[in-house]
């Protein structure tokens, strides 16, 4: 009965060890392959699976969440021949377990080396003013020759990004004296935009202050033509009355006349800028005369007491003059 036991025993054990064998948990993320005498026969996906013991076993465990690789840093040659170090990461992902585990070697490794070769290939065909400002159109470009490339592999690669792109240090500097030079550049073209404008905006306000400076001229002379036109006028009209008078035999409009232009004469001499002192023979009688005739129209026009108060002498009084007789004799 101990033998039997015991076989019993050694029985139970086998048959765990063998339900263990065959029994494979799968973690979340993960899948498996399963081969069959070296063959790949399926795979086990996430949780509990079963495979036959002794015949059947785990082939390759391939992760399928995204995963990272650092692309290390490489020398890349322009095509301007400026010499660049560059550096990236590439993220991808396993959509076919069989294919990741059995069309490819080593995947990581194949997947690094077709980047750093594909990042050689796409940078070293563009200049290194492209390589510097057009970072998108590299990731992009790597991204669909990377991908294509992977697609037999059964892996989808997501992102390719480019961290780092370290020209030398003197071109660096080349750089920075260019940049330098193209702000100076455009600074002094704004400089020289505000001037013109300036210069411009100047002439426009000279023009404008010309033009209403002959406006005014203009309006000036308008006004000057119209004055002289009045007094022309008002002179004609006053040599009209004059004449008319000279034609009703009128000597003291004669006399205010002359002694007008007489005066106005004297006037002008007098007040010549190019004059200081003043010696013409003057008749005093002939003046005289002219200011008595003006005074004897005055008298005429406004009577005798308005000539005196002007002259300022006290008004003359008539003398009492006799009267004649009936037979015209004066008294004794």
């Amino acid at each position: 009965m101990l033998g039997f036991d015991v076989f019993l025993l050694v029985a139970l054990v086998l048959v765990l060890l063998v339900v263990a064998a065959g029994i494979k948990m799968v973690p979340q993320g993960f899948n498996y392959t399963v081969e069959r005498f070296g063959r790949y026969t399926r795979t086990l996906v996430p949780g509990l699976g079963v495979i036959v013991p002794f015949i059947d076993r785990v082939g390759h465990k391939q992760n399928m969440m995204e995963q990272l690789i650092d692309v290390p840093s490489q020398e890349v040659i322009s095509r301007d021949n400026a010499i660049v170090t560059v550096d990236g990461v590439v993220f991808y992902q396993v959509l076919d377990a069989p294919k990741a585990s059995y069309e490819v070697a080593d995947l990581q490794l194949a997947i690094l080396n077709l980047a750093m070769t594909n990042i050689r290939t796409v940078m070293g065909s563009m200049d290194l003013d492209q390589l510097l400002s057009q970072r998108d159109e590299i990731n992009h470009r790597l991204l669909s020759v990377v991908d294509a490339a992977t697609t037999p592999w059964g892996v989808k690669v997501t992102r390719i990004e480019i961290k780092d792109i370290n020209p030398p240090r003197d071109l660096v500097e080349a750089m920075g004296r260019q940049m330098k030079a193209e702000r100076d550049k455009r600074a002094a073209i704004l400089e020289a935009e505000g001037m013109r404008q300036s210069e411009i905006l100047k002439a426009e306000g000279e023009k404008q202050s010309v033009v209403l400076e002959a406006e005014g001229r203009r309006e000036a002379a308008f006004r000057d033509a119209e004055a002289r036109e009045r007094e022309a006028e008002a002179e004609a009209k006053a040599t009209e009355m004059v004449s008319r008078a000279i034609a009703t035999g009128d000597i003291q409009a004669i006399n205010y006349f002359v002694a007008d232009k007489y005066v106005d004469a004297l006037k002008a001499v007098a007040t010549a800028p190019n004059q200081r002192v003043v010696m013409i023979p003057v008749e005093a009688t002939a003046t005289i005369g002219a200011l008595t005739g003006i005074a004897e129209i005055a008298r005429e026009t406004f009577g005798d007491g308005a000539v005196d108060r002007t002259l300022g002498r006290a008004p003359a009084r008539s003398a009492s003059v006799p009267r004649a007789g009936g037979d015209g004799t004066a008294p004794s």
